[in-house]
């Protein structure tokens, strides 16, 4: 199958990596693993490299992984420079081999991210979207909902991008258009052609990004309204806020692009003041309470922050299961640190009814206890990984 042959919509077969092989990754000089489809529980000490794997998968989705880390970060300490991540990947379209990383001494741009996809060089990492989607939960994400708006948007934006793969170039081009404004800004330049080219396409672009971002929260809401009434994982409320998403709820489209374009017009001496953009979705903000208790996210307890962020994601893979034809991969950092042993059980059961591959990772494989018997179980040890019978 050449890399232009797509999986379809009506394909709803399971995607699972069947072998994973890494070379110069973080800690890992050279590794090859086999992989079964379903859980593969990754267990060691602190800093073995457990994440690090993990962080490969997440190679295999648009953008920088879910360490957000510089590629020459990724690249081991005393290896070559570069990196590269390759899988072999089996789903409703047959075997297909996806390779990424980085060339050293390959001239200008030699730090890229190069992908190939059967062996031929993809238009993009948005290529990446035709053949599996990757979602992830790491420990980083335990103050979402009490952190910075902008994580809340990032986070947001990744669920976005997992059913609507132009999500991430409508969200790049806004935010080019968004520097070039800043700096005519800066510059205190009068071009008003200039100023006009670039606001036109911060509206067009922004009021997509931010209609996206509204779509997202409605078919997540059905989802979630799905679920039974006192599960395992509480009902999570979910709503934006920001003025474009505000005016996307009273007008069309057509109508905030032009309001949009003319705030922008007039913000520019506001604008210039404070010497960045004041308007537009990069204010915008998710709002997430816990239903049961209508409760804001950010005043609950830490476990029940952390169990409406796995309920919220569990209903986005769910959700891109159903709309991309395919369960995605799950990527599970310390997944069963803050559960008990009924809520583990009862987490892994729904991942079992998703019919996903999901990589999931602790320091004691007996956090693990219940999959036993239905999980490969993997003994993660200073970059080499063997395989650990089941706890």
């Amino acid at each position: 199958m050449t890399a232009d042959a797509r999986p379809t919509r009506e394909q709803a077969d399971p995607v699972h990596i069947s072998k994973l092989s890494l070379t110069d990754f973080r800690n890992y000089p050279a590794l090859t693993l086999a992989l079964a489809p379903g859980p593969v529980v990754l267990t060691g000490e602190n800093g073995a490299g457990k994440t690090n794997l993990l962080e490969a998968v997440s190679f295999l989705s648009p953008g920088r992984g879910l360490r957000r880390a510089a590629l020459a970060e990724v690249a081991r300490n005393g290896g070559g420079g570069g990196f590269a991540v390759h899988v072999q990947l089996e789903g409703p379209f047959g075997e297909t081999e996806i390779g990424t990383g980085t060339e050293v001494g390959a001239g200008e741009g030699e730090n890229s991210r190069k992908l190939r996809i059967n062996g031929a060089p993809a238009r993009s990492a948005d290529d990446l979207l035709d053949w599996l989607r990757v979602l992830w939960l790491t420990p980083s994400m335990d103050g979402l909902f009490s952190g910075p708006a902008a994580d809340r948007r990032r986070f947001l934006d990744r669920l976005v991008l997992a059913i609507d793969p132009q999500h991430g170039r409508r969200a790049a081009d806004y935010e080019k258009a968004m520097r070039a404004r800043n700096r005519l800004l800066a510059e205190v330049s009068r071009d008003r052609g200039w100023f006009e080219a670039i606001e036109t396409q911060m509206a067009e672009t922004g009021v997509a990004i931010a209609a996206a971002r509204l779509e997202l929260v409605r078919l997540v809401t059905a989802m979630i309204a799905r679920q039974p009434a006192g599960g395992p994982f509480p009902r999570a409320t979910l709503a934006l806020s920001g003025a474009i998403e505000a005016m996307l709820a009273e007008q069309a489209a057509v109508e905030v692009e032009e309001r949009f374009r003319v705030m922008l017009a007039e913000g520019r001496p506001r604008d210039r003041a404070a010497g960045r953009t004041l308007d537009g979705p990069h204010r915008g903000d998710l709002l997430v309470r816990h239903a049961p208790k209508d409760m804001p996210a950010e005043l609950c307890s830490t476990g029940e922050q952390k169990a409406l962020l796995v309920g919220i994601v569990l209903s986005q893979a769910r959700l891109t299961g159903e709309i991309a034809g395919s369960a995605p991969i799950l990527l599970l950092d310390e997944i069963a640190a803050h559960f008990d042993a009924g809520r583990r059980a009862a987490l892994f059961d729904i991942l079992d009814d998703l019919g996903c591959q999901y990589f999931a990772t602790g320091t004691e494989a007996g956090l693990f206890s219940s999959l036993a018997g239905r999980a490969q179980f993997l003994t993660v040890s200073s970059g080499t990984v063997s395989t650990a019978a089941d706890p």
